[in-house]
């Protein structure tokens, strides 16, 4: 087994492990870490005129955010939130065609702000984790419901 082998089987064993352990605001980090990882490597495509590699890893990036970020949304729930969202996702989603089709890093480097600030708002609300009530008395638990809101199919 090569070296490449090896490693990319080493990283699917650790993604599918952390898969199976996150909870539903982890999952949609992931997705947004994913996005950001596969428009990097879009950009380093682009960089080095590797049209292939910059081909896959727009592709990418575009079905993490369509598939994953856009179709995760509950738009029944999360109200104007939800729909800002939706329009935004397709919004990156044309902006990385864009990019594919022009050899656009600008376009590339857009969308990972714009993907950054909605991942820092997002890591923001993370839910705090369930403490032992005896472990502290007097202060209760903050919790946040809002992320199930937005992201209903958790």
């Amino acid at each position: 087994m090569n070296a490449n082998l090896a490693t990319n089987a080493y990283a699917k064993i650790g993604v599918e492990s952390s898969l199976h352990a996150a909870d539903p605001h982890m999952l949609i980090t992931m997705l947004y870490q994913g996005a950001l990882l596969a428009i990097a490597n879009a950009r380093n495509g682009i960089l080095r005129n590797d049209v292939p590699a910059k081909s896959k890893a727009i592709s990418h990036a575009i079905r993490i955010i369509g598939e994953g970020l856009q179709a995760s949304l509950d738009k029944n729930v999360g109200g104007q939130l939800a729909q800002d969202l939706d329009a935004l996702y397709g919004y990156m989603c044309i902006r990385l065609t864009q990019a594919n089709l022009k050899n656009d890093v600008e376009a590339l480097d857009e969308v990972t702000r714009l993907l950054g600030e909605i991942k820092g708002a997002w890591d923001s609300i993370r839910p705090v984790k369930e403490v032992s009530l005896s472990a502290v008395p007097q202060q209760p638990v903050p919790t946040s419901k809002q992320p199930a809101l937005v992201y209903g199919r958790g």
